[in-house]
C-alpha cells in the first residue's frame, strides 16, 4: 500500500465514522428521551424512592438506550482515532491527547453501562438486592450517575483537544474548530452552576445537562465532519 492509498483509506474511515456517529447518536438520543427516570428531580410522577427495588417494572424498555450507546461509544472512539491519523503532523500532539482521553471516556462509560444492564436487573430478579441502591441508574447519588458525570466531562475535553487539529483554512474548518471547543466550556459551566446551586446534592441534574450538551455537539460535529471528509476524499481522488 502506497502513501496515497493509505491517506484515502484514512479519509474514508473518517467519513464513515462521522456518519455512523451522527446516526447512532440521534437514535440513542431518541431512546434516552423516552426513558425519563422514574425517580429524582425530573420524575414526571409515580416516582421510585430509595432503595429503588421497583426498577424491574421499567426493565427492559428503560435499558434499551444503554445497548445502543455502547455501540455509539465504540464508533466515537474510532472517529477520534480517524481524526488523529488525518491530522497534520504539527497538530498530532492534540489529536493524540484526544485519542487518549477518548479511550478513558469509552472505558468508563462502557463499563458503567455494561454493569447496569448486566448486573442490576438480574440481581434484583434473584432477590440479591444488597448494594443495588448504590449501583442503580435511578439513584441520583449513586455510582452510575457519578461515572456518567466523569465520562461526559472527559468526552467534552476530547472535543476541546480535537478542535485544535483544524487549521481554519475555510469556513467549514473554522466552524468545526469552534463547535468542538464549545462542549467543554458549557459542560464545565454547567458543573459549576449545579455545584453552586445544589452542592453535593445535585442529583442527576448535571449528568442530564452534560449528556445533552455532548450528544448535541456530536450530532453537529458528525454532520460537519462527514461533509469535510467527503470533500477531502474528492480532493485526494482528483490528485490521484
Amino acid at each position: 500500500m502506497n502513501e496515497e492509498e493509505k491517506t484515502v483509506n484514512e479519509l474514508k474511515m473518517g467519513f464513515i465514522s462521522s456518519l455512523l456517529l451522527t446516526i447512532s447518536t440521534i437514535v440513542v438520543f431518541g431512546f434516552a428521551m423516552i426513558a425519563i427516570p422514574p425517580s429524582g428531580p425530573y420524575c414526571p410522577g409515580n416516582c421510585m424512592d430509595y432503595p429503588y427495588l421497583d426498577l424491574l417494572q421499567y426493565y427492559p424498555r428503560y435499558y434499551f438506550w444503554m445497548y445502543i450507546v455502547s455501540f455509539q461509544l465504540i464508533v466515537f472512539m474510532v472517529f477520534v482515532i480517524a481524526n488523529h491519523f488525518n491530522a497534520v503532523k504539527n497538530k498530532k500532539i492534540y489529536s493524540f491527547i484526544s485519542v487518549s482521553l477518548s479511550v478513558i471516556t469509552t472505558t468508563v462509560l462502557l463499563a458503567n453501562y455494561f454493569i447496569q444492564f448486566s448486573v442490576v436487573p438480574i440481581s434484583v430478579m434473584k432477590g440479591q438486592t444488597e448494594g443495588i441502591p448504590l449501583l442503580t441508574q435511578y439513584n441520583g447519588h449513586g455510582i452510575f450517575i457519578a461515572l456518567e458525570e466523569l465520562g461526559f466531562i472527559l468526552m467534552s475535553l476530547v472535543f476541546l483537544f480535537l478542535s485544535q487539529i483544524f487549521v481554519g483554512k475555510n469556513v467549514l474548518e473554522r466552524t468545526l474548530k469552534w463547535i468542538c471547543a464549545v462542549p467543554s466550556v458549557l459542560v464545565i459551566l454547567s458543573f459549576v452552576f449545579y455545584s453552586i446551586q445544589y452542592g453535593l446534592d445535585r442529583d442527576y441534574r448535571f449528568e442530564v445537562a452534560a449528556i445533552t450538551i455532548d450528544w448535541l455537539a456530536i450530532i453537529v460535529i458528525g454532520i460537519l465532519s462527514s461533509i469535510y471528509y467527503r470533500r477531502e476524499i474528492k480532493k485526494a481522488a482528483g490528485n490521484s
